[in-house]
């Protein structure tokens, strides 16, 4: 285990780590492209201004992290946990994401455009603002996430779990949605819905 150390502006460009576990450190600034993580845990670290770009995490951990202007364009995150995690002005386009639990985390006005995001786990997060236009959501978690001022055009969110979502602050113009989902949206428009 490594905890408390300041690890600030190193070059690990293409490391591979392995089941090693960062308890709040600092990696400000760190040159992490192209780096290569199974089964890490990063619990509580600084990531303020990290490179991350092409990097690649399976089964890892990144818990209460701040990634503040982080740049994590092409990262691909299989199997890992970011939860409780924020990422203030970070750039994660284009992401992968496949089976990844981003419950509680701070994605406030991220641009996530485009993002297969189908499956996730999205449990309350905070999404205010966030640009989800043409997002596949299909099958995610999304219960009692924050979504006022996201922008939802094109998504699709069939089959998502949608528990206490505020469908009256959204704007779902050009939004899929399923049958109960809909059903959702008409009440909470005070409509009277009956079989």
């Amino acid at each position: 285990m490594v905890e408390g150390q300041d690890l600030a502006r190193v070059d690990w460009w293409g490391t591979e780590l392995e089941a090693v576990t960062f308890t709040r450190c600092r990696f400000e600034d760190a040159g992490l492209e192209e780096l290569v993580t199974r089964r890490c845990v990063f619990d509580s670290c600084v990531l303020t201004g990290v490179r991350l770009g092409g990097s690649r995490h399976t089964g890892s951990a990144f818990l209460s992290c701040r990634f503040d202007r982080a740049r994590l364009f092409d990262a691909v995150w299989t199997g890992c946990k970011l939860t409780g995690s924020q990422f203030p002005g970070a750039v994660l386009r284009p992401v992968t994401s496949v089976d990844c639990d981003w419950s509680w985390t701070s994605l406030r006005g991220v641009d996530l455009s485009g993002s297969d995001l189908s499956g996730q786990r999205f449990r309350e997060a905070d999404l205010t603002g966030a640009d989800l236009r043409e997002c596949d959501l299909t099958g995610a978690d999304l219960d009692h996430s924050r979504l006022q001022g996201a922008a939802l055009r094109g998504a699709d969110l069939r089959g998502a779990s949608t528990d206490a979502v505020p469908w009256r602050a959204l704007d779902l113009t050009g939004v899929r949605l399923d049958l109960q989902q809909s059903v959702q949206v008409a009440r909470a428009h005070g409509a009277l819905v009956t079989d």
